[in-house]
């Protein structure tokens, strides 16, 4: 049974489809499910619809049919278990249907497999029934001057361009500033109504825009919110926060975990790219470089703790549309479009034994209680897992597939419910233990961090030996000695490539020990 308490969670299968977020993790990182608009998009068209956006135009050819069925996932595999999988051949059988394994994870959940057998199958596609369409709800928030304004509009034109519906709600706190009120003339009372107001207002935008996208049905929805409903903490201090949450009637889990796909931070131009600082093109911006730095790291600390952040910063930007480039790809990796490596700032996931950390130096962070549950699947091409992420007594659950699709593997995520959790429970394969942890979020830099403590029981693969796990996402390739990793954890050596730290040989009951 789940054990920490009341899940919050869509009923409908359909709802369910979990786009995940910048840093994946162990549990965080997946291939998104790709829409079958998508499916019928050549590379060469993602390459131009890539081309047109940057140099503000529109590619005529961008949607279009295709001879060949192109692949729907990256080159190389997003996996959240670092290349764990099957010894035997991970190849799919010769003339498998060309359909994402995203969309047979939706129509296995939609018809329960789960109450007809205790072995994993995935469904058959029924080509005669309509396809399933999605909304995606992204957060583009940030320091100032940090590109959301033109980053918004690129993302809009990118996907629309893809045969996406694309809405793009207003930032709140713009409105109501450009309106007449001044933040500097208001008392304190007047200051907190007015952040109470600011929230109400967020949310109520923000509803408009959700109800609209569930109500098209004949294709994908990208909603693109410009700040979401955690920025407004980064103005307050924790009381007055907690004040306006419960004025509010809300709850921080709901507002920061399950009402966003997405938060994706861009970072001010005043650290790191200062030439190009400006106060010009925005009325209500009065930051100077300091106070701008000190805002971006407030704001970037207020989605501490959400499962898929990504941190789009200036580093390695010559030009302004090398951090557009940035802003595409993430935004891409984590929808499931296939921009078969055309989007040149790439980042990857890398990873670090740890040996031990110095508790009085850690930052601000986010800690969840997480475990892990392998099932038994009908192919040897297929894991599947089951997860529960808890917090103060409230949890999510999330369902994953890896498929082994030569030379590629793909990885899908969606949410369940508690009820469809506890089912899938009855189908655990007992030669993988069942892997619990600490998970911390944390930022350090310009870097979104997640740090893994596995706690007792500890992996098999562990034989009782202490295990902590610190990994991030960056555009340096395996072994640079960048990004600056924490200066209060204990390094031993990165283990990016290493497949025995991957969560599914360290579940392996009788798996060789680890060496530390």
């Amino acid at each position: 049974m789940a054990s920490c308490g009341k899940p919050l969670i869509p009923q409908n299968p359909a709802a369910k489809l979990a786009l995940a977020g910048s840093l994946s993790d162990d549990e965080d990182l997946v291939v998104k499910p790709t829409p079958p608009r998508i499916r019928n998009l050549s590379p060469s068209s993602t390459t131009a619809a890539i081309t047109s956006i940057l140099h503000g135009g529109i590619a005529s050819s961008t949607i279009q049919k295709s001879s060949v069925q192109p692949h729907c996932f990256h080159k190389e595999s997003s996996t959240s278990d670092y290349g764990s999988g099957d010894d035997g051949d991970s190849s799919l059988p010769a003339g498998s249907p060309p359909v994402h394994p995203g969309e047979l994870l939706a129509l296995t959940l939609e018809e329960r497999q789960y109450e007809k057998s205790r072995v994993f199958h995935m469904s058959t596609p029924d080509p005669t029934k309509p396809p399933k369409y999605r909304v995606y709800k992204l957060v583009l928030t940030g320091g100032p001057c940090g590109g959301k304004t033109t980053g918004q509009d690129r993302l809009a034109t990118f996907f629309e361009q893809l045969g996406w519906k694309v809405f793009t709600v207003p930032e709140a706190a713009t409105i109501l500033l450009g309106g007449g009120v001044k933040f500097g003339e208001l008392s304190k009372e007047q200051a907190y109504e007015f952040q109470k107001d600011l929230l109400r207002t967020l949310l109520q935008l923000e509803s408009v825009y959700f109800n609209q996208a569930s109500l098209i049905k004949d294709k994908n929805v990208l909603v693109i919110c410009d700040r979401g409903a955690m920025d407004p903490s980064a103005y307050l201090d924790a009381d007055g926060w907690d004040k306006i949450l419960k004025d509010c009637a809300l709850e921080m889990f709901e507002l920061r975990e399950n009402r966003y796909n997405q938060v994706v931070h861009m970072v001010t131009a005043a650290d790191g790219a200062e030439n190009y600082y400006t106060q010009a093109n925005n009325a209500t911006r009065s930051e100077g470089i300091a106070q701008a730095v000190n805002q971006d790291t407030h704001t970037r600390n207020a989605w501490v703790g959400h499962p898929y952040v990504d941190i789009v910063d200036n580093a390695d930007c010559t030009k302004f549309d090398d951090k557009m480039l940035k802003l595409l790809q993430v935004v891409c990796d984590r929808v499931g479009v296939n921009y078969q490596d055309r989007l040149s700032k790439n980042s990857k996931k890398r990873k670090w034994l740890i040996s031990g950390f110095d508790e009085s130096k850690f930052p601000k962070y986010e800690e969840f209680s997480v475990t892990h549950d392998y099932l038994l699947a009908d192919k040897p091409d297929l894991q599947v897992r089951i997860r529960e992420r808890c917090q103060n007594n409230r949890s999510t659950f999330t369902i994953t597939t890896r498929c082994f699709m030569r030379p590629e593997t793909v990885e899908t995520r969606m949410q369940i419910t508690e009820r469809e959790y506890n089912r899938y429970l009855s189908m655990k394969d007992s030669s993988r233990a069942t892997l619990h942890k600490k998970r911390r979020c944390f930022n350090y830099g310009n870097q979104y961090f997640h740090l893994d403590i596995y706690v007792d029981p500890l992996p098999p693969a562990c034989q009782g030996h202490p295990l902590i796990i610190l990994e991030t996402y960056t555009t340096k390739p395996y072994g640079d000695k960048a990004p600056e990793l924490p200066d209060f954890v204990e390094v031993v050596r990165e283990v990016t490539k290493n497949e025995h730290f991957s969560m599914y040989k360290l579940a392996k009951v009788g798996a060789e020990p680890l060496t530390f």
